[in-house]
């Protein structure tokens, strides 16, 4: 079902889901959940419904963290460093792949829900600058300021630029 794929620790560890296409957009949740290289899940369903409505071929599906994990609250409270390392490495290798490449920022208020999540977004802000990325977050922001996670999304929302400036601001308070 889905051509973009890969995993670690017997699927324990989701780096990339996707469909490839000369248009993608990368788009990044705060953990992967039960979608799987033969079968989507409601939020894989969502991304890939919202790029095919505005102009995207293809999709990739990244997270700020590897680990599977239905609820976020069960996640360890600790960061396995070597999950956390290749990850950013994974979705780095992503983005340069994409000479034109645009990032979904899509993990909701979660992100406050382990500090790697903060670490990760903050790094990936860094670490991607080079690659000339756009940065957008589909909906309005919520009320702590976070881009939206797609799983409580609406098919009549826009995207707009996210501005990884003052977000990273938003992140240390």
């Amino acid at each position: 079902m889905y051509d973009i794929y890969s995993n670690a620790k017997n699927d324990f560890w989701r780096f990339t889901l996707g469909k490839d296409g000369s248009r993608k957009i990368m788009t990044i949740g705060p953990n992967p959940s039960t979608a799987t290289k033969e079968k989507s899940d409601t939020t894989v369903a969502k991304v890939e419904e919202v790029a095919r409505r505005n102009s995207f071929d293809g999709f990739v599906m990244l997270n700020l963290y590897p680990i599977r994990s239905t609820n976020f609250n069960s996640l360890p409270s600790n960061v396995d460093i070597q999950a956390f390392a290749e990850n950013l490495t994974q979705i780095e290798e992503q983005v340069a792949s994409d000479s034109e490449c645009v990032i979904w920022a899509a993990w909701g208020e979660n992100i406050r829900a382990r500090e790697y999540f903060v670490a990760s977004a903050k790094e990936l802000f860094l670490r991607l600058q080079k690659y000339g990325v756009t940065w957008i977050h589909f909906g309005s922001l919520t009320k702590s300021g976070h881009p939206r996670h797609p799983s409580r999304l609406s098919y009549e929302w826009s995207f707009s630029k996210l501005d990884t400036k003052r977000y990273v601001r938003t992140l240390d308070t």
